[in-house]
């Protein structure tokens, strides 16, 4: 069952929204728009405000539902089975089969994901919030999403240990973060080369 439980969330994870909600809006591949990003970001300069909003909150939520499901496919799961959810929806998220395996950047499935495992591990909400406030500060003092985007991956991981989670969160924390250097490797080049866009 918890192969099955991993599978689904990174099938559920891989689901291209913004892919979907450009082909539905406007009829384009916003792969071959802008950024060439899927996520929200790039919906919201290419296809609308609205509709980048419509993204986030559908990437934000195919992480958040993910921990309520786990108990249905495994009674009394222990903290590492919540773990590996998450990190498969993450996963499918950024690396979606769905679209040969080049997907979004992570950070709203992320941040759902967090908050919904904060409903079973109440020290994560702490973390989520810490999250929010880090992208948010970061973003209005430079208007860079993906510089907002790695700070507050940042203080996810480096507050892990300030607020003392158990070990498996923190190492979540950690590849958490790993997978957002990843999948922002070009932004940071043109972070570097004062080059990145602001939004």
């Amino acid at each position: 069952m918890i192969i099955l439980l991993l599978v689904i969330s990174y099938l559920l994870g891989g689901i291209p929204y913004g892919f979907l909600v450009a082909k539905a809006v406007k009829r384009i591949d916003i792969r071959t728009k802008g950024s060439g990003n899927i996520g929200a970001t790039n919906v919201t300069r290419v296809v609308g405000k609205k509709w980048g909003i419509l993204v986030f909150v559908l990437d934000f939520l195919k992480g958040f539902v993910v921990p309520f499901i786990v108990p249905y496919f495994i009674k009394e799961p222990q903290a590492i089975i919540f773990i590996l959810a998450v990190i498969a929806v993450v996963c499918g998220h950024n690396w979606t089969p769905y679209l040969g395996f080049k997907g979004g950047k992570g950070v709203s499935t992320t941040l759902g994901a967090v908050m919904g495992l904060g409903f079973s591990f109440p020290k994560l909400l702490i973390l989520f919030l810490v999250a929010v406030a880090g992208w948010a500060i970061v973003f209005f003092l430079s208007i860079v999403v993906s510089l907002a985007s790695i700070a507050s991956a940042f203080c996810f991981f480096i507050f892990s240990f300030i607020l003392n989670v158990d070990l498996e969160f923190k190492f979540m924390a950690f590849l958490l973060f790993i997978f957002v250097l990843i999948r922002h490797k070009k932004n940071i080049q043109n972070i570097l080369q004062k080059k990145e866009s602001h939004f």
